[in-house]
């Protein structure tokens, strides 16, 4: 398997409010966190931090000792209500802070399967020889305007509301959390981003990215693209890559 992340502030951000995390554990386990914090000019960026470093506690310290999807999939939704828990009290210590979440998205590959949990509209994709497939579902506003069919996919991207969630971890002492889980092929690339990278590219052009180039230089030169048609927000990236001969 082979493991990448990068995240960037972008062109007009202040600050950089998106947090990544992932590791190797072994030939056949990896994992990855990408969280995009709001609540305010420090909010967001301690929201993000902190739950990303909460879970990856949890992560590199417990995960490679479960033996079983259950096991797995139990870690992953204690590691993000801790954050959760965490988050939300820094924020009822802080009148600054108060309001203040991120979204996330954590994945586990474990032998060739795939288990997320998200709230959020940060997203999961897989990415194989067949394309690219979004996996998860944005938990906002718009979605579920273009789910009501009151909009069209194309109209949410450039609607005035798209940056309203309805989701989100920390804001809440509990949070609901999606789950889904799937068997990966070899060659299958599992990625990871914020919607600082999703608002500026339609899935088929990420798509001929990483038929294009080698995938160590992919998250660069998507935040590249991303900056070079304006990089209106903070821009990560995170990808996961099965093990395998085959490419896409």
């Amino acid at each position: 398997m082979e493991f990448y992340s990068r995240t960037d502030i972008g062109k007009k951000r202040k600050s950089n409010q998106d947090a990544v995390a992932g590791q190797l554990i072994s030939p056949a386990l990896a994992w990855s966190v990408v969280c995009d914090g709001m609540g305010g000019n420090n909010g967001g960026d301690i929201a993000s931090n902190i739950a990303v470093e909460e879970i990856s506690k949890y992560m590199s310290e417990l995960l490679k000792d479960k033996k079983n999807s259950e096991e797995i999939k139990r870690l992953m939704e204690y590691a993000i209500e801790c954050a959760n828990a965490e988050v939300f009290s820094k924020s009822r210590q802080d009148d600054t802070l108060r309001g203040m979440g991120t979204t996330v998205v954590l994945a586990i590959v474990s032998n060739m399967k795939l288990q997320i949990f998200h709230a959020g509209d940060s997203r999961a994709y897989v990415i194989g020889k067949r394309g690219i497939k979004q996996i998860s579902v944005d938990h906002s506003m718009v979605q579920e305007m273009v789910d009501s069919g009151e909009i069209t996919a194309t109209e949410a991207r450039n609607h005035a509301q798209k940056n309203i969630i309805t989701r989100a971890l920390g804001v809440n002492d509990n949070i609901k959390l999606d789950y889904n889980e799937m068997h990966l092929e070899n060659g299958d690339i599992l990625m990871l981003c914020t919607d600082g990278l999703s608002n500026h590219l339609e899935d088929y052009e990420i798509y001929k990215f990483f038929c294009k180039y080698n995938l160590d230089k992919i998250p660069k030169i998507l935040i590249d693209e991303c900056n070079a048609r304006g990089g209106n927000d903070n821009i990560t990236v995170s990808i996961i890559k099965c093990d395998g001969e085959d490419q896409i």
